[in-house]
């Protein structure tokens, strides 16, 4: 039945005491995460280990840390132990600037040229050119994609150039009006992208070289961000394409299994969800709908067979959260964006609620954090009954299409030109 509705410190003591040795374990078990290395966070599914988060606020919402303007960008915010990263647009140019992450001053910026041609876009003056793709961090560097396809990869201490691709230039990606919007991924010693066009619909770089290690397959680029997933054991990357779903191995390239969608084409903008049923749950809006895919593996070979479709979730740009057998989103693209909760293993629709514009979420502490469009962050508990909302404010303004990053209690959001920092404990 649809129904519609208006950071724990690990210290530590030496002695010698098997139950004091357990109690410390335990205690170390729940130390919040200390980075947001990539999209979608630690663990690329938006869900957060922190823990002791606040359950209310004041009217003016949590308490803010720091807020400074930046550029215009839709880039999200990567953090390490003490730098927050982004990008940002700055007349003809794009920037990557590092900040410290306790005062939102800037470290070092890099900025390089990324003219954009009117006829890519004609909408800038509403929603702005970018840059959208969030980078990713590895253990000494950061690599980002700009719109243009322009690809760095920096010395996360100083900003110095390692290396670069330029994706249009080199590899002729696939044009897109709305340029790069898909992040880039790490895997052990790569860093994976979704290129698109002939024998670079998916690259593999050197993390530390640059260097092409595989490029492969003749698909289409879409605006999605790829994911691993475990399949059985297997480690598996997966692409949502323009028009198909693809798994390959992230160390080869090799396609092990692909499902055609043929939702959205060039307007596929949102990152699958994976859960331990082995079941992959994609979505896309416009004339799009939801999709679940049971991937089966026997030996080396993987198999894929639809478990259902439906149009009654429609994901835009924004990301899913799973919770066991029940996926969480907003649904919609123009106009009315229902906070909407489905259950995986059959599609059926369990409630949509009218609380808030379109939305983004994090899900730590047992409890939703949502930022919706119009700059307005709420905590949230959900049930199969529906949502309860505990605490809200508006808090920003412009379109907040930047999805959160939550590390420890400090929560990073972005607005189109104005990033800001709060405290959740």
């Amino acid at each position: 039945m649809v129904k519609l509705k208006n950071r724990a410190i690990c210290k530590t003591h030496i002695y010698t005491t098997p139950c004091l040795i357990l109690l410390l374990a335990i205690s170390c078990s729940t130390i919040s995460p200390t980075e947001w290395p990539r999209w979608g966070g630690t663990t690329g599914d938006f869900k957060v280990s922190s823990v002791k988060l606040s359950n209310s606020w004041s009217n003016e919402g949590p308490l803010k840390l720091w807020s400074r303007e930046l550029g215009e960008g839709y880039s999200g915010i990567l953090v390490d132990h003490s730098k927050a990263y982004t990008m940002y647009r700055q007349a003809e140019s794009e920037v990557l600037i590092a900040m410290d992450k306790k005062t939102g001053s800037t470290v070092w910026e890099f900025t390089y040229p990324a003219t954009i041609k009117k006829k890519q876009d004609s909408t800038d003056k509403k929603y702005g050119l970018g840059p959208q793709s969030t980078p990713v961090l590895t253990k000494s560097s950061i690599v980002s994609i700009g719109w243009t396809g322009k690809m760095y990869c920096l010395r996360k201490d100083n900003g110095e150039v390692i290396w670069q691709h330029d994706l249009t230039e080199k590899y002729n990606a696939t044009p897109m009006s709305r340029g790069f919007s898909s992040s880039p991924i790490s895997y052990q010693n790569l860093v994976i992208a979704l290129v698109g066009g002939s024998q670079h619909a998916l690259m593999a770089f050197h993390q530390d070289t640059g260097e092409v290690l595989w490029s492969k397959h003749n698909f289409g680029r879409s605006h999605s961000s790829p994911i691993i997933i475990n399949v059985n054991g297997s480690d598996q990357l997966v692409g949502l394409m323009d028009n198909e779903v693809v798994g390959v191995n992230p160390l080869t390239g090799e396609l092990l299994w692909q499902f055609t969608h043929g939702l959205a084409g060039g307007l596929t903008v949102s990152t699958p969800s994976w859960g331990k049923d082995n079941t992959l749950v994609i979505s896309t809006a416009y004339k799009g709908g939801t999709r679940a895919l049971k991937l089966i593996k026997n030996d080396e070979r993987t198999s894929v067979k639809e478990l259902w479709f439906n149009k009654r979730m429609r994901l835009h740009h924004g990301n899913m959260i799973r919770l066991d057998d029940v996926v969480y989103s907003s649904s919609g693209d123009f106009g009315p964006a229902f906070f909407t909760a489905l259950q995986v293993s059959t599609g059926d629709v369990l409630w949509k609620d009218r609380s808030f514009a379109k939305a983004t979420f994090l899900y730590a502490d047992k409890k939703f954090i949502v930022l919706d469009e119009g700059g307005t962050l709420a905590l949230v508990k959900v049930s199969n009954d529906g949502p309860t909302i505990l605490a809200k404010a508006k808090i920003l303004e412009e379109n907040c299409w930047t999805i959160p990053s939550l590390v420890g209690t400090t929560l990073y959001l972005r607005s189109r030109s104005r990033i800001l920092a709060v405290d959740l404990g």
